[in-house]
């Protein structure tokens, strides 16, 4: 084995010591995971919702600024700049109701639905099993 090395450090101009050194023991950290997914999702809508909020008052203050700017200099390039960023903090509203459609969605989905009234039965089975099984309701029914 050794033999193979002596021809690398040949072929690479290296000297022939090996240092022979301890694998490296490197220990994988654990993933933090959460109690459960819906945690998740209202940790990420809360955080984007205060995004958007952020992003839209942001927007709000940059509008007043622009308008002031624009009225001031008359110049066309301020009022179209200001048109754009009108335009941006509308559609961070958008988004800001958007996020709650799918967060209302993804509420609707975790929770189960299953049918509420069952309106046709199926009953497998001969039709003297039907009559004794029928007989057996009225019974009961009577010593009610």
């Amino acid at each position: 084995m050794t033999k193979n090395f002596d021809e690398l450090n040949g072929t690479f101009d290296v000297a022939g010591d090996i240092v022979s050194a301890e694998p490296i023991k490197d220990t994988p950290k654990p993933i933090p995971t959460s109690a459960s997914s819906t945690d998740d999702i209202k940790k990420d809508y809360e955080y984007t919702r205060g995004n958007l909020y952020s992003i839209i008052e942001k927007g709000q203050e940059a509008i007043n600024g622009i308008l002031e700017l624009a009225q001031e200099s008359e110049m066309p390039r301020a009022y179209e700049v200001a048109g754009q960023l009108i335009k941006n903090v509308a559609d961070a509203t958008d988004k800001l109701m958007e996020l709650q459609k799918k967060l209302k969605d993804v509420e609707e989905e975790t929770v189960a639905k299953g049918p509420t009234n069952v309106t046709n039965a199926l009953f497998v089975g001969s039709t003297a099993e039907l009559s004794k099984l029928l007989k057996q309701n009225k019974d009961q029914e009577e010593t009610k």
